[in-house]
């Protein structure tokens, strides 16, 4: 039976930190693959400027290309918007019948959860949500259990290193001037300056 990891995100751009959590994710949750599912137009992000489709799945690509483990899903792609999680989870769900599903959100996401769209759907859906924390990151379970009665059984804590790398810094550090070279990798690093994206 495999277990597969759903790692979702807007990817502009994909930076060392998702890939390190990625990589967390799946030695400590025993995953075989996580699943990176892109999303092209975020509903909680409408009124930002994201970079095309097309730019991000390049650059997601170029961060992805030496990890077998590591696979582009195009569930969120190939269907119409707006794409919530809960029937993101729901169709991968029914691509891969027998397979064990992972959500992987990190701990500032768990605590806006209740807030999501048909989140009991989505718990009632994987098999387990892996938290991706950083060090001394508290989270309130009795709160959320609270809103989500039964989320405590399905979460699981990944420990990672404290990683203060945000895609949001990385592009304000691009349109600055400033040094963002080594928080990518470098054939993310190549695509930015080719197409001088976030200047």
């Amino acid at each position: 039976m495999a277990r597969l990891g759903i790692f979702g995100g807007t990817f502009d751009p994909p930076h060392v930190g998702h890939l390190i959590l990625a990589a967390e994710a799946c030695d400590q949750l025993e995953l075989d693959r996580v699943l990176w599912v892109i999303t092209p137009d975020p509903p909680h992000k409408l009124d930002l400027h994201i970079s095309p489709l097309d730019v991000r799945l390049r650059m997601l690509q170029a961060a992805l290309d030496d990890d077998p483990r590591f696979v582009i899903s195009r569930v969120d792609i190939d269907r119409p918007g707006p794409q919530y999680a809960a029937d993101t989870v729901q169709i991968i769900k029914t691509q891969n019948p027998g397979s064990q599903l992972y959500y992987l959100l990190g701990g500032d996401s768990l605590h806006d959860l209740p807030k999501w769209h048909a989140p009991q759907r989505l718990l009632a859906t994987v098999d387990g949500v892996g938290v991706m924390r950083r060090p001394g990151d508290r989270v309130d379970m009795g709160g959320l259990e609270r809103y989500l009665p039964g989320i405590g059984t399905r979460v699981c804590f990944v420990e990672s290193p404290l990683l203060e790398i945000a895609s949001r810094d990385i592009r304000e550090r691009a349109a600055d001037g400033r040094h963002f070279r080594y928080f990518l990798p470098d054939a993310v690093y190549q695509i930015i300056l080719e197409l001088g994206l976030y200047r």
